[in-house]
């Protein structure tokens, strides 16, 4: 029996692994949310995690308000970086594995491929600045048993993201304008999550010593946010009428990067996944929101 211990366990990821922890029935699991382990109180962590018994840690705790951390950088450094550092001091002490989750945020998003994981990264934000600087933290206090999977345009039936803003938006609007000229794949947390059940469970991972790796995962394709906001309201049959808006229509505290696709081939390769297609996740998603 693999011991796995979450941490976030209240954000989207964390209730998406909740949702589905039945379906392994060969992991024991502990969830920690915020108010049993805060990773802004840097000097508690150790002490907080040396009171459990764990074989792999997934940390799906961060600070990931992208417009507030650029008045908040303090509180976001804190968290992205330097307590996945010591995450990283506390899992090399248990001599446990770590999965640490990123973000398409660590490129500039002028790219016209999709990124691989040995591309140049060039964070344009504070968010993805300090989700960077916990990337380098983790992988080097662990060069082994450490995995990075970055992530983008996470949705879920928890908490706040876009497609439950656009259904509420949708339902009190007739006309919506959304941003066409930013394309990234979005990524249904329940899909990540069970692949990352996958992973823990690969005999490949569970080998005594892994070398560190950095992976991608999203949901197979590519679309725009108006894209997305259309698929949304077409699958719900929602009449609200949706226009394309240029990012300089829209101004946020934080710069998005305008291309954000990431290749998975890497993470299909080394753990035999299989990943289903945005619209096709965005339908199940959307099932479940319903119930």
């Amino acid at each position: 029996m693999t011991k796995v211990l979450v941490t976030g366990s209240n954000g989207q990821l964390g209730q998406s692994l909740q949702s589905i922890q039945s379906q392994f029935p060969d992991l024991s699991f502990v969830f920690l949310d915020r108010s049993q382990l805060d990773l802004s109180q840097l000097d508690a962590i150790q002490t907080v995690l040396s009171g459990y018994e764990f074989d792999v840690l997934i940390n799906c705790a961060a600070y990931t308000a992208v417009d507030q951390a650029e008045s908040e950088n303090e509180l976001a450094d804190k968290i992205n970086h330097q307590a996945v550092k010591e995450l990283a001091k506390a899992t090399k002490r248990q001599a446990a594995k770590i999965i640490h989750i990123s973000t398409d945020y660590v490129f500039n998003g002028r790219a016209y491929k999709p990124y691989q994981e040995t591309d140049k990264t060039d964070p344009q934000n504070v968010y993805g600045f300090t989700k960077w600087q916990g990337e380098q933290a983790l992988l080097n206090h662990r060069p082994e048993n450490a995995i990075v999977i970055r992530t983008s345009w996470v949705y879920s039936e928890f908490g706040h993201n876009f497609v439950k803003t656009m259904l509420r938006l949708g339902k009190e609007r007739e006309n919506l304008n959304v941003i066409f000229d930013q394309v990234g794949s979005p990524t249904y947390a329940k899909d990540l999550a069970n692949a990352i059940l996958q992973i823990v469970m690969h005999p490949t991972f569970q080998k005594p010593t892994i070398t560190s790796q950095i992976f991608h995962y999203a949901n197979e394709g590519v679309c725009s946010w108006f894209d997305f906001a259309k698929a949304i309201f077409e699958l719900s049959k929602y009449s609200c009428q949706v226009s394309p808006i240029e990012t300089k229509d829209y101004p946020t505290p934080a710069v998005r990067p305008h291309y954000s696709v990431m290749n998975q081939t890497k993470i299909k390769r080394f753990y035999g996944l299989e990943i289903p297609y945005w619209r096709d996740a965005l339908k199940n998603g959307l099932k479940e929101l319903e119930k």
